[in-house]
């Protein structure tokens, strides 16, 4: 056993020795044995796809006034740019076995690594409370199909600070319910995902076969009145990949934090491709016939899954999609908002803030932004996922082009945790300047792709593509920037394999 194997407790959480206590604890150095196969990963897409959001997401495709086999095009080109775009960002993590905030202190610096972190930490959050608030909509249908004498405690007669008592109850049982998962740690969140994947698909295959029998088996995949012209066609479709795009943007950052359990990166690759786009075409197959079967049988599309469950007499089909959904977005909300700020939290103060106490920051962060009362309020939207949303490009930018192009794949593991001044991290105490400056230009254009069609009211169609832009500036701006202050030959001096027994290539 090596020195930086070994585990000292001379902190409040365990860091390894050899290690800077600043840096280290037990959640964040590398994982000594990666457990996951690819059928893991693909349990994580599945959970991460079956969501209120995805199903929303994928239904509104179809009514962009596109024909049937021009969505599925898009929905496959969109899903296919985001397996590529996971499969890169894997890779860093799954090699040396570290989440997210740990690898980016190679393009950020070890200290400096706490930007992105904070960012990301501070999305999360906002979507925390969003998703649970989604699920907790889910759930409180259920408790008034249970116990429809409760239903005035459901009105805002009886409500405080913008929710109803009851809202309150059913946010409070999945907030709870959530915390338990989590707090019992990364084992018990794998086997809690690989349940929840295929028992969601059992429901929504079930729910699905329901509303096309209420409908007779006769609906249409032509889900707008609208009449497109072929430039338009093709705004659309073009329109339609980034949303997809976008949607995963913030899952494809954090897929890091689950890489890094991988048993290989192969494994990870392979479960990538049954996770997205196997996965996700055959679950917008389904949310897309469960929609079309919403017209003849409501008179109207209704493309948010809850407003459908809603409008089901039968009762155990209420219970049933209620449930179904609550169980997706629970299983979203644990892998997608939970386990990355958990990761980021942590690496603020990896002897204070354990992985834990991180992901309970972040649960208790969500309440206290009241999601029910500005989730619909569009403007608040637009200021805090909207402009915290558009530094995600930048982000996954300056990771790729850092690991990709500049360290050409190759990580000193121990140097991700060393203060030294002759550390490869360690840069101008302890942050790039390089990646600060690059995030700095690559956020103006990103920021403005948002801010233009907003304020001006021209451009409407740019926010589509503010990931791209952000991407695309943070990934060039960040090479160059590298090139011209010779982070590649830092990287090169210190990051051979034959010159540093701790990297990875």
């Amino acid at each position: 056993m090596t020195a930086a194997d070994e585990v000292v407790h001379d902190g409040a959480v365990a860091a390894r020795a050899g290690y800077h206590p600043r840096l280290s604890n037990e959640d964040l150095d590398p994982l000594r044995e990666q457990k996951w196969g690819w059928y893991n990963i693909f349990a994580f897409w599945m959970s991460d796809v079956h969501s209120v959001g995805g199903y929303v997401t994928a239904g509104a495709l179809f009514a962009l006034g596109l024909t049937g086999w021009q969505v599925f095009v898009c929905l496959i080109a969109g899903i296919l740019l985001v397996q590529l775009f996971c499969n890169l960002v894997a890779k860093p993590s799954q090699q040396t076995g570290t989440p997210y905030p740990v690898v980016s202190r190679a393009s950020f610096g070890v200290l400096g690594a706490n930007i992105p972190a904070i960012i990301r930490g501070a999305i999360a959050i906002a979507w925390y409370g969003v998703q649970t608030f989604l699920a907790a909509g889910s759930l409180t249908i259920v408790i008034l199909k249970l116990i429809p004498s409760l239903g005035a405690y459901a009105t805002a007669s009886h409500s405080f600070l913008g929710l109803s008592y009851l809202g309150y109850v059913s946010f409070a049982i999945l907030w709870v319910a959530q915390a338990l998962v989590f707090w019992r740690g990364m084992e018990s969140i794998r086997r809690f995902i690989d349940f929840c994947g295929p028992a969601v698909y059992v429901a929504m295959l079930a729910l699905c076969v329901y509303m096309l029998y209420r409908a007779d088996w006769h609906i249409s995949f032509s889900l707008s009145d609208r009449e497109l012209t072929v430039g338009q066609q093709v705004a659309a479709m073009l329109g339609a990949i980034a949303l997809v795009v976008s949607y995963f943007s913030g899952p494809m950052l954090n897929f890091g934090d689950f890489a890094r359990y991988g048993k290989s990166y192969r494994a990870v690759k392979t479960g990538n491709f049954w996770g997205l786009p196997v996965n996700f075409v055959l679950f917008s197959l389904l949310t897309v016939l469960t929609a079309s079967a919403t017209v003849p049988v409501f008179g109207e599309l209704i493309t948010d899954p809850v407003a459908t469950i809603e409008r089901i007499d039968t009762y155990t089909a209420v219970l049933l999609g209620g449930l179904t959904f609550v169980v997706a977005t629970v299983g979203i909300n644990i892998v997608a908002n939970f386990i990355s700020p958990a990761f980021d939290f942590s690496n603020v103060a990896p002897q204070k803030i354990s992985w834990r106490m991180g992901g309970m920051i972040a649960a208790g962060g969500s309440v206290l932004l009241t999601p029910w009362n500005w989730y619909a309020n569009d403007e608040a939207i637009f200021w805090t996922l909207g402009l915290l949303g558009a530094l995600i490009g930048p982000l996954f930018g300056i990771l790729i082009a850092d690991f990709y192009l500049v360290r050409q794949q190759k990580i000193d593991v121990d140097d991700l945790y060393s203060l030294s001044e002759s550390g490869a991290y360690h840069y101008v105490s302890g942050t790039n300047p390089v990646a600060v400056l690059a995030l700095v230009v690559a956020a103006v254009f990103s920021f403005a792709s948002v801010l233009v069609p907003k304020l001006g009211g021209v451009l409407t169609w740019l926010p589509e593509y503010s990931w791209f832009i952000g991407c695309g500036v943070g990934f060039v701006a960040y090479y160059v920037f590298a090139y011209a202050a010779d982070v590649a030959g830092v990287a090169s001096r210190h990051a051979a394999p034959e010159e540093a027994a701790g990297s990875v290539g």
